[in-house]
């Protein structure tokens, strides 16, 4: 078997490569399967190495057709690199807790305020149309928004369902501009 081998390994490998398309794994292992098919005829093929080659080949062949229309009758498979761009997700039950956080916050604030954060970071509304349709002047629509965002960092900051979720976001919602952004952003969500 071994002088076997060291005769038509190469050129058997060299074949193989040929049958699955530079595939080197693939035709190692159709190879490996030649040559094990070899081992258990060992006793049936003629005594001269060279004269086997023909039957190897045959084998191989035979073997390689046999893995093309297995492969062609399974699914194609999947790649690791698209999922690598899948967009992490915040889970459900997450999104639901930050809520119920935001909105027992938004409930511990005045109703001035309340009216305020609401219309300009949910609604999105400027300072000046903020202003127009409270009838209060625009000075007093951002003291109010400075005000309430404060109260906001304050109620959330301490809040320790929120710090929990890690310090990126702890940390983004302690100032008075992101927690602003963070009420946009569970808007959206």
């Amino acid at each position: 078997m071994r002088v076997l081998y060291e005769v038509h390994a190469a050129s058997l490998l060299r074949t193989l490569l040929g049958w699955t398309k530079g595939d080197r794994q693939a035709a190692e292992d159709l190879m490996q399967e030649t040559m094990l098919r070899a081992w258990r005829h060992l006793g049936a093929l003629h005594e001269d190495p060279r004269s086997v080659r023909p039957w190897l080949l045959t084998v191989a062949r035979r073997l390689a057709i046999d893995a093309l229309r297995a492969r062609a009758a399974r699914p194609p498979e999947v790649e690791d690199e698209p999922l690598a761009r899948i967009p992490v997700v915040a889970q459900p039950m997450e999104q639901v807790l930050d809520r119920q956080v935001l909105r027992d916050a938004m409930a511990s604030l005045t109703a001035t305020h309340r009216t305020v954060v609401v219309e300009v970071y949910i609604r999105q509304q400027s300072v000046r149309e903020v202003a127009e349709r409270l009838g209060i002047p625009e000075g007093t629509v951002k003291s109010r928004s400075y005000n309430a965002l404060r109260a906001l960092r304050d109620a959330l900051g301490h809040d320790p369902a929120f710090e929990s979720r890690g310090p990126g976001r702890a940390v983004a919602l302690r100032g008075g501009r992101a927690a602003g952004r963070a009420l946009t952003a569970q808007r959206a969500a």
